[in-house]
C-alpha cells in the first residue's frame, strides 16, 4: 500500500478528520538522512504533522514547521504543500536512547521541552502568517495539538506515531488530526473524546495495518463518518543542480572565481535530501560568465 491521506467530515459535518499513512515517506526520509530510531520518530511524527497540515491549505500554498526543544536531536525542520509533498530534516539524525518507561522511544528526551514549536504559512499574500507555541511535552503529538488550540484557536487532537525496525528502517508510520468545527454539539464532543480515551496508541492502529479510512472509522465510528477526499503523499524535495546554478551565480563573478582559484570546484548539499550536487571547473567557468 502507497502513502496516502484521507480527508473526511464528521458527526453531520460538526467534526473535520484527517488521517494519513507516511511508511514510505519517512522511510525515504530514514534512508536519506541515515537517522537512529530516536530521531526517526522525531523527524517522522514532524513529518506527519506537516503533511496533514499541509492538505489544510489551498493551491500553491505550502509551511514550515521547526520544532526547537533544546534537547540532543536539535532543529527539526519540515517544509510541506497542499498536495501531499513533505520533506524534512534534524540537525542530529544519528540520536538514539534506550526505550522510556513506557517501552516507548523516547522522543521527549531527544526533542526537549525548552523551546518553542513554529508554523510558518506561506499563503501567496505580502506577509507570511506564523503562528508560535511552547513545546509543552516533546512527544510532539501534543505539542501539535496544543499549536492548534493555541494558535489557531481549533479545538483539536492530533495523534502521529511511527515504529522502527531492528535495522533502523521503518515499520510503520502514520497520524491523524481531528478538528472540532464552530457550535459543536456537547455530545459528540464527548462521544469523540470517550472514543479517543478507549481507543489503542495510533502506533498500534498503524502496527495492524490499518487504512487511514480504518483509522478514522476507529477513531470516530464508520457511520459517523463521511470521506471526502484521498490524496497521494510522497518525500519531495524541490532542490536541483539548476537552483544551486542559480545560487552560485548570484555569488558574483570574484566568488565564483575563488572558488575556482582555490579548489578548481563546488560542490553544495541540500539539507533537506542530503543530495550532494558537484560542479566542475568548466562548470564553474560557465557560471562565472552568467554572473554579474
Amino acid at each position: 500500500m502507497s502513502d496516502y491521506l484521507v480527508k473526511a467530515l464528521a458527526f453531520n459535518n460538526q467534526v473535520r478528520a484527517y488521517a494519513v499513512r507516511t511508511t514510505e515517506t519517512v522511510g525515504e526520509a530514514q534512508r536519506r538522512h541515515y537517522t537512529w530510531p530516536t530521531a526517526s520518530a522525531a523527524l517522522g511524527r514532524s513529518m506527519t504533522a506537516g503533511v496533514m497540515m499541509g492538505a489544510m491549505l489551498k493551491g500553491e500554498n505550502k509551511l514550515t514547521i521547526k520544532v526547537e526543544g533544546g534537547g540532543p536531536i536539535g532543529p527539526i525542520l519540515v517544509d510541506s504543500n497542499a498536495k501531499g509533498q513533505v520533506r524534512g530534516y534534524v540537525t542530529h539524525p544519528q540520536t538514539h536512547f534506550d526505550l522510556n518507561k513506557f517501552g516507548k522511544l523516547d522522543v521527549a528526551r531527544a526533542v526537549g521541552t525548552e523551546g518553542y514549536l513554529t508554523v510558518v504559512k506561506d499563503l501567496g499574500m505580502r506577509e507570511n502568517f506564523t503562528g508560535q507555541v511552547p513545546i509543552v511535552s516533546g512527544e510532539l503529538g501534543e505539542d501539535f495539538t496544543y499549536y492548534f488550540v493555541s494558535s489557531e484557536q481549533t479545538p483539536s487532537s492530533v495523534g502521529v506515531g511511527v515504529l522502527v525496525n531492528p535495522d533502523n528502517t521503518i515499520l510503520a508510520s502514520g497520524g491523524f488530526i481531528i478538528q472540532l468545527l464552530p457550535g459543536t454539539d456537547e455530545e459528540v464532543i464527548s462521544e469523540i473524546e470517550n472514543r479517543l480515551n478507549s481507543v489503542p496508541a495510533i502506533s498500534k492502529l498503524i502496527e495492524k495495518g490499518l487504512t487511514p479510512e480504518e483509522i478514522l472509522h476507529t477513531l470516530l465510528g464508520e457511520e459517523n463518518v463521511k470521506i471526502l477526499e484521498t490524496m497521494p503523499v510522497e518525500f519531495h524535495c524541490q532542490c536541483s543542480k539548476q537552483r544551486i546554478a542559480d545560487a552560485i551565480v548570484s555569488l558574483g563573478k570574484e566568488e565564483i572565481q575563488d572558488m575556482i582559484d582555490e579548489d578548481g570546484k563546488a560542490e553544495a548539499q541540500c539539507h533537506f535530501c542530503n543530495e550532494l550536487y558537484q560542479f566542475d571547473k568548466e562548470e564553474l567557468e560557465e557560471l562565472k560568465e552568467n554572473a554579474q
